[in-house]
């Protein structure tokens, strides 16, 4: 029988990464998990692909980071856990910040073509699925965060928008809210159109009509979600409450609100998506929803070094985290108990 490196692993109890890192005699690995490994591959009589071995020796060492907008805390969050499990796997990390700009992904992924990065992580990408599959099935290593992509060959980390976008509407309700606004992000962004189907369903549970004109696009930024609660305002359409798909865009409607006199909580719920830094600075405290986001960088990571160093892909390609909305002062209704 040919005995693979996956035989080896499960039958010593480790990931096949480990065992891999033993045969390449990294120091990561405890002198006991070592010793253990080492006892299973005599006992299977496991004889290493030299040839494969070779090929995945000639590595960078560095992994790709391609993500949206740098500035952004919630890509700033993520890469910080990238960095932090690259650092401690001993590898480095190369940003590419796309500016929004699709075309700018796509060079990025030159990187991968030309050896320049081992794999390659796309954090919420504006390509297709079958743009980025294409890469994979020419055996290229990419990982994603922020959104699912059916292939075996693809690890993907992400928090479900759909589910906690309805907790948000649904303690928007609880709070005696019915006229519920949405402000979406850029056009190509899954976090956009997944959220908004959130936001949907939550109205629907709750036997509320929608009405287009609740929905404006901030562009995940200040000045997009300021511009925004600007033209809701305009329309003369009535919302007691707005759920902003992202805090920078919570941020634009608080500075709008400021200069329009309109007072938060008392005549507008506002709750936004990361649980940015500042979010809790702000008078009054912004709600929103907590993404880990630095495990969500750092598992990543994980999943790709795994392949990267066992040749396979491992187990639990696919991680969904667990998001928290967070209530604080700008959504309580104050005539509540």
């Amino acid at each position: 029988m040919d005995i693979k490196i996956v035989d080896v692993a499960a039958k010593a109890g480790v990931s096949p990464a480990t065992v891999s890192r033993v045969l390449n005699n990294n120091s990561n690995v405890t002198s006991k998990t070592k010793d253990r490994v080492m006892q299973v591959i005599h006992e299977l009589g496991y004889q290493p692909n030299a040839a494969a071995k070779n090929l995945r020796s000639q590595k960078t060492m560095a992994i790709g980071v391609i993500v949206p907008e740098i500035n952004n805390s919630y890509y700033a969050e993520v890469i910080k856990g990238i960095e932090n499990q690259a650092y401690a796997l001993k590898y480095k990390v190369i940003i590419c910040d796309t500016s929004n700009n699709k075309e700018k992904e796509l060079e990025f992924i030159n990187l991968l073509m030309n050896k320049t990065v081992d794999c390659m992580i796309l954090v919420t990408p504006m390509m297709s699925d079958d743009e980025i599959c294409h890469w994979a099935d020419l055996d290229y290593s990419i990982g994603i965060v922020g959104r699912y992509i059916e292939h075996d060959k693809i690890p993907c980390v992400y928090t479900d928008n759909v589910k906690f976008s309805k907790e948000v509407v649904n303690h928007l309700v609880e709070q005696g809210h019915r006229e519920i606004a949405f402000l979406s992000g850029y056009a190509d962004a899954i976090d956009s159109y997944e959220r908004l189907e959130g936001y949907l369903k939550g109205l629907r549970e709750h036997h509320i009509p929608f009405r287009p004109e609740w929905i404006e696009n901030g562009n995940f930024n200040k000045q997009g979600g300021y511009e925004a609660l600007k033209r809701l305002v305009e329309k003369q359409v009535k919302f007691t409450a707005i759920y902003a798909a992202n805090d920078e865009m919570a941020l634009g409607i608080y500075q709008a609100c400021g200069e329009l006199g309109i007072k938060i909580p008392e005549q507008l719920a506002v709750i936004g998506v990361d649980n940015n830094r500042v979010s809790r600075y702000i008078t009054p405290q912004l709600s929103t929803v907590n993404q880990p986001k630095n495990k969500m960088g750092g598992a990543i990571v994980d999943r790709l070094i795994d392949q990267l160093e066992s040749g396979e892909m491992t187990e639990n390609r696919v991680i969904i985290l667990e998001s928290q909305l967070i209530v604080r002062d700008s959504s309580r209704n104050p005539a509540l108990p």
